[in-house]
């Protein structure tokens, strides 16, 4: 599994998920993603308040696992950056709490989804949003340039997490917050659960187990490391997540069982010496 093959296909299928919602459908996290689907990720992550501020278009466009704005401590004249930014849920919203002296921006490498964010800011009505191309291993601003980092089920889809790590903290100004939701797995995950590139796509098979997420974030400079669960799925959820993967689920679940799950993750850039 070549990071080529997986930057390309991640960059497919979220292709696919922008162009759906322009055509009247929605998206999930799954690798079989079609109109109307639901699945024990993505589904009820935002209320109704939270669903009234924005353009319908982009709540359909969510493909998180969390909802990293009302999670993370966002202050007005902040600058927020959302690392894989998809349709634009969680710029919007994030823009609208750190006000018109903020700035929100939002980093995404595929052009569909870049296109379905900015007509869901052109519709929103917001100013202080700016939509960035690029790759969240390399992120196109300056160093100690951001308050606060957020994403939403990303950085698990690179095949290079220390590069994003790194690139996080370089970005971020001297106690700046690393504030993301993202699935991460408890203990050894099996090999054939994440052999496969499209459970790569579907969010499981590039998750980090908890205490490496921990540890990858201490080897890029972070300290006041938290990951704190806010579902943990079970057996019927890993049922929905490996449909059509040709696993036998009730002779794995003992292991799989409690075993994925979707986290906040927190982290803070130390001040300078």
């Amino acid at each position: 599994m070549s990071t080529t093959d997986i930057k390309e296909m991640v960059r497919e299928k979220y292709g696919q998920a922008a162009l759906r919602v322009k055509t009247g459908g929605s998206s999930c996290c799954g690798a079989t993603a079609s109109s109307g689907c639901c699945d024990p990720i993505t589904s009820n992550l935002y209320d109704a308040t939270q669903a009234g501020q924005i353009p319908e278009e982009t709540l359909l466009a969510s493909l998180g696992c969390g909802n990293p704005t009302a999670l993370a401590m966002l202050n007005p004249g902040e600058t927020v950056l959302d690392l894989g930014s998809g349709g634009g849920i969680d710029v919007l919203l994030s823009a609208k709490r750190v006000g018109p002296t903020g700035k929100a921006y939002g980093l995404d490498m595929t052009d569909e989804m870049l296109a379905l964010a900015n007509e869901n800011k052109r519709k929103a009505g917001v100013e202080n949003v700016e939509f960035l191309k690029g790759e969240i291993e390399n992120i196109p601003l300056p160093d100690n340039s951001v308050d606060v980092i957020i994403s939403n089920c990303v950085i698990n889809l690179s095949s290079d997490k220390d590069a994003v790590l790194r690139e996080a903290f370089r970005v971020l100004k001297p106690g700046g917050r690393f504030a993301v939701s993202d699935v991460v797995t408890r203990g050894v995950m099996l090999p054939e659960v994440r052999k496969s590139l499209l459970l790569w796509v579907g969010c499981v098979a590039g998750s980090l187990e908890e205490n490496d997420y921990r540890t990858k974030l201490a080897a890029a400079g972070f300290e006041q490391i938290d990951l704190e669960p806010t579902r943990v799925y079970n057996v019927d959820d890993a049922r929905e997540f490996l449909a059509g993967q040709n696993i036998d689920v009730d002779a794995i679940a003992p292991q799989v069982d409690g075993k994925i799950m979707s986290a906040f993750v927190r982290a803070v850039k130390p001040h300078s010496n």
